[in-house]
């Protein structure tokens, strides 16, 4: 395969695997704007949304202080923007550009998938949308990367390219899962609030909406929201399709199913395999004994190396 094909693949589903998490966070957003007072429901929602989306300096740039951000300028940026080129329609229309010039290696229902996503999102209007068009933006922007990866795990062969693409995927999803997790447990809860008290419990509630997973994390703990549960939910429990365990397990095969068929490992293999490793290999009272922000700043910083190493040895 050429290194030009497989990067448009790899892009492609990062990009689709990007706007889902963009869409995820602008809901739990709105979800927690929503908090009634009794709850002590002044918080900082909007501006932890631009947090957790990693592009705070581009809107401090467009629209000033962070800790003044609001629901309209968030929405905006976050959803609509070609200034920001993470926003959602820019997302689609990059996934869009790098599936035709790869349309050859998809499934005839994979690039319909994305063609008629990117028509439809013509129709949202191009202003300051109302909560329930918002809702159905979001809801639309969600059910397109689920029609996506479906698409993608049942009508591809199990090649290079479908290893390719999963990767990409899989490596978004591990950096978007940890940036939510650690923008709640870091940023979201004010000071003048307690942890475990009530505005505390209904934001967790919402982080795991945001992901869906609250129905799995009562199946599996069969217990009250918890901090501690919550992390562990979303970090080390493989059952949990979005968690980092889970993530690097179907990662490091997908990177050793490319080296086997290339018939050469390399520093991907090596460290995806690694970090694996420490997350099989750790406890959630390590983890919060130590730090769970640190624990996730790290990890995010070695699943950025990753990024590079897969770059390096197969996209350039």
């Amino acid at each position: 395969m050429l290194s030009r094909t497989a990067d448009n693949l790899y892009w492609l589903t990062r990009y689709v695997e990007r706007a889902d998490c963009l869409a995820r966070i602008l809901d739990v957003s709105q979800r927690l704007s929503y908090t009634p007072v009794t709850y002590g429901g002044s918080t900082n929602e909007w501006a932890s949304a631009v947090l957790t989306a990693g592009c705070e300096d581009d809107f401090v740039a467009r629209y000033g202080p962070l800790e003044d951000a609001k629901e309209e300028d968030v929405v905006s940026f976050l959803a609509f923007s070609p200034e920001n080129s993470s926003s959602i329609r820019n997302c689609f229309e990059v996934a869009r550009t790098n599936a035709r010039s790869v349309r050859t290696a998809l499934t005839s229902e994979m690039w319909d998938v994305i063609n008629s996503a990117w028509i439809e999102l013509q129709s949202f209007p191009n202003r300051a949308l109302t909560r329930d068009e918002l809702s159905r933006f979001l809801a639309f922007v969600k059910e397109t990367s689920l029609r996506f990866d479906g698409a993608t795990f049942r009508t591809m062969l199990r090649n290079d390219a479908y290893w390719f693409a999963r990767s990409g995927a899989q490596l978004e999803r591990a950096d978007n899962t940890a940036r939510i997790l650690d923008v709640k447990y870091h940023v979201l809860l004010p000071e003048k609030e307690h942890v475990g008290g009530p505005l505390d419990y209904f934001q967790w509630a919402s982080i795991l909406r945001s992901v869906s997973a609250l129905t799995a994390f009562h199946w599996v703990y069969r217990d009250s929201v918890k901090p501690w549960l919550v992390a562990d939910l979303l970090i080390l429990n493989r059952q949990m399709p979005r968690s980092l365990a889970a993530c690097y397990e179907q990662l490091a095969r997908n990177l050793d199913d490319i080296a086997s068929a290339y018939g050469r490992q390399g520093p991907s293999q090596r460290l995806a395999r690694s970090m694996q490793a420490r997350l099989t290999n750790r406890t959630i009272d390590d983890i919060f004994q130590h730090g769970l922000h640190e624990f996730i700043s790290g990890f995010i910083s070695d699943n950025n190396k990753l990024g590079a190493e897969i770059t390096e040895q197969y996209l350039t």
